[in-house]
């Protein structure tokens, strides 16, 4: 069993620039309610994830968790795993400050880095088995996209599994009508207030890239891997699942 005070989870800094993530800086406590709630089906991804390291990952697997924020979801589900390592990647320095009191209890040794995560992965040469990206790399555009997929895939070696969860269009759909869909959802979005929902709707119109399920799924192939499917759709259908292997 790995030490597990924060003292033993050091979050590394690198230089932090404003964008997407200050929504999570200036708003924390929103985002975790949000989680709470399970407005966007975090229970869901994560138990499924689960059951793919199950299916997936060999014995003491290596995880890399990108745009990790506070871990919670990965914390719930990884603590009743047998986890050989842990590294968290996030830009916000406050939500890595939560995720270390997140993981205490992880049985392997804990690592967080505050670092912008395109950076982190273009220059990745440690050993990993599991690479997770959870609503995050839809903050680029496509051509970035591809080439951190790119990445990912050097960075397994050809041999582990790499996983995300990302806003996805409908085909035919363009951003706007998939910012509309979202707006449609402030009824089953109650346990926020209006003031939050039209925060979220400004850091989508800002900040949110999907891509139709086409193209999330030629990009992974485009970078290397042998197979791409796509594993889940959210029940409002704003998001999935797609995995990645060789």
């Amino acid at each position: 069993m790995a030490n597990t005070s924060t003292e033993s989870m050091p979050v590394t800094t690198d230089n932090a620039a404003a964008g997407p993530q200050d929504m999570f800086n200036r708003e924390l406590e929103t985002y975790r309610r949000i989680v709470g709630a399970n407005l966007m089906f975090h229970q869901d991804v994560y138990r499924l994830l689960r059951e793919l390291l199950v299916e997936q990952a060999p014995a003491s697997f290596r995880f890399l968790d990108v745009a990790c924020g506070d871990a919670s979801a990965s914390a719930a589900m990884l603590k009743t795993m047998e986890i050989g390592s842990y590294v968290g990647i996030d830009l916000s320095e406050a939500s890595l400050q939560l995720a270390a009191r997140e993981l205490e209890g992880l049985p392997c040794s804990v690592e967080l880095r505050c670092c912008d995560f395109v950076q982190a992965m273009a220059i990745w040469s440690e050993p990993v088995d599991v690479i997770w990206i959870g609503m995050s790399l839809h903050h680029l555009p496509t051509a970035a996209k591809a080439r951190l997929m790119r990445n990912a895939h050097r960075a397994l070696g050809g041999m582990g599994l790499f996983a995300i969860w990302e806003p996805a269009l409908f085909e035919g759909e363009d951003r706007a009508a998939w910012l509309a869909r979202f707006s449609k959802l402030r009824d089953e979005w109650s346990a926020i207030s209006d003031e939050e929902f039209a925060s979220m709707e400004r850091h989508m119109l800002l900040a949110d890239f999907p891509e139709t399920v086409d193209t999330w799924l030629g990009m992974g192939r485009d970078a290397g891997f042998s197979h791409a499917e796509e594993i889940f759709m959210m029940p409002n259908r704003m998001g999935r699942v797609f995995r990645y292997w060789d």
